[in-house]
């Protein structure tokens, strides 16, 4: 029987150790990849309107679930409920006051109570991306477990 050296054993440690690291890391979103969204407006006999619903793309549909980090600028919602949207533009041009799309807004929902923010506060954020193409009453892109990323 033929010994393996050390050398191989300590390449094949190395490559495992950093194929694990890896598959820890969030992937990198940008506002771009998250633009992989097309909206169908449909009667809402509830509220009584036409409303919005996403057919979300590939890409997008690949990152459900999925640990991502996307940086943006916090719009405060409720800062006593911890309530945060983070957008793809300043509050003046985001898709509530300016010209934006609903795919340029997530909603945060951090772990815990974190800082407050002021509105306009360029930060970048790691959590889970939940993707919403029922719930009117929610965003249609939520990133659950939140933490701010120094």
């Amino acid at each position: 029987m033929k010994t393996i050296s050390k050398t191989f054993l300590l390449g094949i440690l190395t490559l495992s150790l950093f194929s694990f690291t890896l598959l820890d890391e969030p992937t990198k979103v940008t506002w771009e990849t998250l633009r992989d969204v097309t909206f169908k407006k449909k009667w809402s006999a509830e509220e009584s309107m036409f409303i919005l619903y996403p057919t979300f793309g590939a890409k997008v549909a690949g990152l459900k679930d999925k640990e991502i980090v996307l940086t943006g600028y916090m719009i405060p919602v409720d800062v006593d409920a911890n309530v945060y949207v983070l957008s793809a533009n300043p509050y003046s041009s985001c898709f509530f006051c300016g010209g934006a799309g609903p795919e340029s807004v997530v909603q945060i929902k951090f772990k815990k109570t974190t800082k407050r923010f002021n509105t306009d506060d360029r930060v970048t954020v790691k959590g889970t991306l939940k993707l919403n193409a029922d719930d009117i009453n929610e965003l249609n892109y939520i990133l659950t477990n939140s933490d701010l990323v120094l």
